[in-house]
């Protein structure tokens, strides 16, 4: 044991192979949720090589106890992410996926496995690294997670009458990867981490208690800060001067404690796509000097955050000239190119002393405090230049970036970094366990935003989602309480052109910072995700998420242009049995008629009367009597 880390290593060797494994597992003080991973050594004495093509980080049986309880009696529930559209959870029955085939009247198993898979570096620009095994007939859970910020690889399928699960990291089939071992050499798997648990809740809050417990420490950590962004329906990488001083006015005036300038900073040309990776201020957006915006937002009380993709080099930039090719990810001999974009290679020392100087530039020019780090292109199966293979290279590149991240930590620990990758299209544990904040999408439209805000803590810890409020002087007064309603339960992150607003929707966004403040981010670091209503469909109409904390919970319910009032229920089971007072946190006010509820200790549910018509939200504290 060390640091609140205990560690089983399980030896096994093959002498016919030669092949030695050791298996670790690992457990963290606060959470029964487990990470496991695999070392594979070549124990010949020769000089025979081992060619790896597959290696998984967790294999096991669902664990039916008699042939009565098998493979029948699970579903799975996994989640598909799209730019745009993330966290759509869905359930499927097992056999829905591998039907009872009597495989047993020729002996062998079946052949197909359910398998999700993603590749490339957009780690989940299709599905998501993690999953859950549900059987309501056993009473048992089984909830997974995979950390790895590349390719990976998650399957389902049938042993007999029971199912299994296998996790890992790139594979020979899906991702190019092989591993060459020469005698004495070995190779370490991407962890994997599994929670076996009697409910889907009980099993939630030992994986966030997990991921408490595993991350990167950071003041931000315990008190999750109020941020603003200018991108998100407001300049969307236009910044100049002139744009920008009234907007951190504004952003001061509503208690916001982070400003970031996003997108499109360092660009003289209009044309900043292909050009980006010198990462200096243009001159002409800011004719006075980039510090004068810096130096207004830390006159004004707020962090001075700044946007850059640091993995990418555009094809104009001058930079890509300077940089040997060996800085570059590269296949047969020429740097990988996507859209306009070369890609930073960060086994490459040339690479990181590079990107660490930009950083180290901007910290010391500009007092940033915050950066945003995004990454908007993706290289594919990766680079085969001092690899084995290229998946090889890629797996090794984003260890390489991983560890680069570690060392900004080390040397500027109250540095907050936020992770975005077109929105949320790399929200896994790699490196969700390393930043602070994390985007979860680009998504423009608030009315379909909630149910990306509601799932969001699925994926990640509450107090690291930054979900998009972007309210504008054109909307009504409901539809800017929609709109902070779905960042107030996570990080508040906001946008929107609030210097433009009157001064009733001013003191409504200061209202729901000051509540954040006041209601949500004592508790927040120490909150545990349900979802009184289900995890949220696309297209529901009515979403709600849950924060449980030993002081009180709080909910927001989600209206979606009702076709007529309804009674919403509510389902929450750790109040069952107790007199509870439920009040309404935000919005407040004049023109906010109160949602009627009622509390059921008996059944443990409140009924919420959701009105019709309209995008609407309210945010309710429950607390005991």
């Amino acid at each position: 044991m060390s640091d609140g880390k205990y560690r089983l290593t399980v030896y096994l060797t093959d002498p016919e192979s030669h092949v030695n494994v050791e298996a670790h597992y690992e457990t963290f003080t606060g959470s029964s949720t487990f990470r496991s991973y695999m070392t594979v050594t070549n124990a010949a004495t020769a000089d025979d090589t081992i060619v790896l093509e597959s290696v998984t980080s967790w294999t096991a049986g669902f664990g039916a106890p008699n042939a009565e309880t098998d493979i029948n009696a699970w579903d799975v529930l996994e989640c598909d992410n799209e730019w745009l559209g993330e966290g759509r959870w869905k359930r499927t029955h097992v056999t829905d996926y591998v039907p009872e085939m009597h495989e047993n009247l020729i002996g062998h198993n079946q052949r197909y496995s359910h398998t999700v898979v993603s590749t490339g570096t957009w780690s989940t620009g299709s599905g998501a690294p993690m999953g859950v095994l549900e059987s309501n007939q056993l009473k048992l859970v089984w909830l997974f997670q995979i950390e790895h910020n590349g390719a990976w690889r998650w399957e389902i399928g049938k042993n007999g009458d029971d199912g299994y699960l296998a996790l890992s990291g790139p594979t020979n089939n899906d991702h190019s990867w092989e591993k060459i071992l020469n005698s004495g050499e070995s190779f370490t798997t991407v962890p994997a981490d599994i929670t076996l648990a009697a409910s889907f809740d009980s099993a939630m809050e030992q994986l966030t208690k997990y991921r408490r417990a595993t991350r990167t420490p950071h003041d931000d950590n315990h008190k999750p800060q109020v941020i603003f962004n200018d991108y998100m329906n407001t300049i969307n990488g236009d910044p100049t001067t002139e744009k920008l001083l009234p907007l951190i006015q504004g952003a001061s005036a509503a208690g916001v404690e982070v400003f970031v300038v996003d997108c499109g900073w360092y660009d003289d040309t209009g044309n900043w796509w292909p050009s980006v990776g010198e990462w200096k201020p243009s001159k002409t957006r800011f004719p006075n000097g980039f510090s004068e915006v810096m130096s207004a937002i830390a006159k004004a009380g707020m962090k001075p955050g700044l946007w850059v993709e640091p993995e990418v080099i555009g094809v104009l930039s001058p930079i890509a000239s300077k940089l040997p090719d060996s800085a570059f990810l590269s296949r047969h001999g020429h740097r990988i190119e996507e859209q306009q974009r070369y890609f930073l290679d960060f086994r490459s020392p040339e690479a990181c002393e590079y990107i660490t100087g930009v950083i180290d530039r901007l910290i010391n020019d500009f007092g940033v405090a915050y950066f945003k780090f995004d990454y908007n292109v993706s290289p594919g199966s990766g680079t085969d230049i001092n690899s084995d293979s290229c998946g090889d290279g890629l797996l090794e590149h984003n260890r390489a970036y991983s560890k680069w991240i570690d060392s900004l930590h080390e040397k500027y620990p109250d540095l907050i970094l936020e992770n975005c990758s077109s929105g949320g299209m790399r929200m896994d544990y790699a490196q969700l366990s390393r930043f602070q904040v994390q985007s979860t999408s680009d998504q423009q439209d608030f009315r379909l935003y909630p149910t990306i805000a509601a799932a969001a803590p699925m994926q990640m810890l509450p107090e690291q989602a930054a979900n998009w409020a972007y309210p504008q002087s054109t909307m009504s007064q409901e539809e800017i309480a929609t709109n902070l309603n779905t960042t107030f339960l996570g990080r508040f992150f906001l946008s929107g052109y609030i210097n433009r607003m009157e001064d009733q929707q001013k003191k409504l966004i200061a209202q729901a910072v000051s509540a954040y403040k006041e209601q949500v981010q004592p508790v927040l670091p120490n909150a545990i995700p349900f979802w009184p209503t289900g995890l949220p469909h696309w297209d529901d109409p009515v979403v709600s998420l849950g924060l449980r904390t030993d002081e009180y919970s709080l909910v927001t319910v989600w209206a979606r242009n009702l076709a007529q009032p309804q009674i919403s229920l509510l389902n929450i089971p750790f109040y069952q049995g107790e007199e509870t007072e439920v009040s309404t946190v935000f919005p407040i006010g004049d023109g906010f008629p109160a949602w009627p509820v009622h509390w059921s200790d008996e059944k443990g549910i409140l009924s919420v009367f959701t009105p019709a018509d309209g995008y609407v939200s309210r945010t309710f504290r429950i607390k005991n009597k």
